[in-house]
């Protein structure tokens, strides 16, 4: 089993470095001056509250997509022979990403790429980006792609293709900012709407019609 699939820790694995890090900065505020160590404190608390890692409720109904991001929707709609969605995950976002659908992963691609601001159109063509191709039971095709934003400078990816997934299961992390797309076949129906709030795991993004 990948690491991190089923992990029920109050933080994401990557994010202990930085909790570190910032637990040093801290201590060294700490030492030198009650303003820096307030700064450093507050800092501490930003990195604990972005690698926090919520349990979830996944939905066991069959023939449901759920969201594989928190965040925003930015974008639903059809583009050439799939439904699109896409999501803005703001830094105050839970950055934890979850597999959409039960099944194979028939591919992984990683690309490089600027560092557009998340919630612009181009940064689905032109930024650093993770695509991952799933594919169920019923042998429907459903793309995933994970993408980095102006802040977000790294993007984890514990996908492998040949591995078997369950929906609602936990397969990445971006840091810190960013967006996901993801396309389903036209025989399943949208179920939300721009501007509307989704959670990772949780929210039935799609359906079978």
């Amino acid at each position: 089993m990948k690491t991190g699939r089923n992990d029920t820790s109050l933080l994401a694995k990557e994010g202990y470095l930085f909790v570190g890090i910032a637990g040093l900065l801290v201590l060294i505020g700490w030492l030198v001056h009650p303003l820096l160590l307030a700064v450093c404190f507050l800092f501490f608390l930003f990195v604990v509250y972005f690698f926090r890692n919520p349990k979830r409720t996944i939905p066991q109904e069959e023939g449901v997509i759920v969201s594989p991001a928190d965040g925003k929707v930015l974008f639903c709609g059809r583009v050439d022979q799939n439904h699109k969605i896409s999501i803005f995950m703001s830094p105050l976002n839970v950055h934890i990403n979850r597999i959409p659908v039960s099944g194979e992963v028939k591919s992984v691609v990683y690309n490089k790429g600027k560092f557009l601001g998340a919630y612009r159109d181009k940064a689905s063509l032109d930024n650093e980006q993770n695509a991952v191709v799933m594919e169920n039971e019923k042998k429907e095709r459903f793309l995933f792609v994970q993408i980095a934003g102006f802040l977000a400078r790294r993007i984890v990816c514990y996908a492998c293709p040949g591995d078997q997934w369950k929906k609602g299961e936990i397969f990445g992390l971006i840091r810190f900012g960013s967006r996901m797309d993801i396309y389903m076949p036209l025989n399943y129906s949208v179920q939300v709407r721009k501007g509307e709030k989704v959670k990772a795991g949780e929210s039935i993004i799609g359906r079978k019609a």
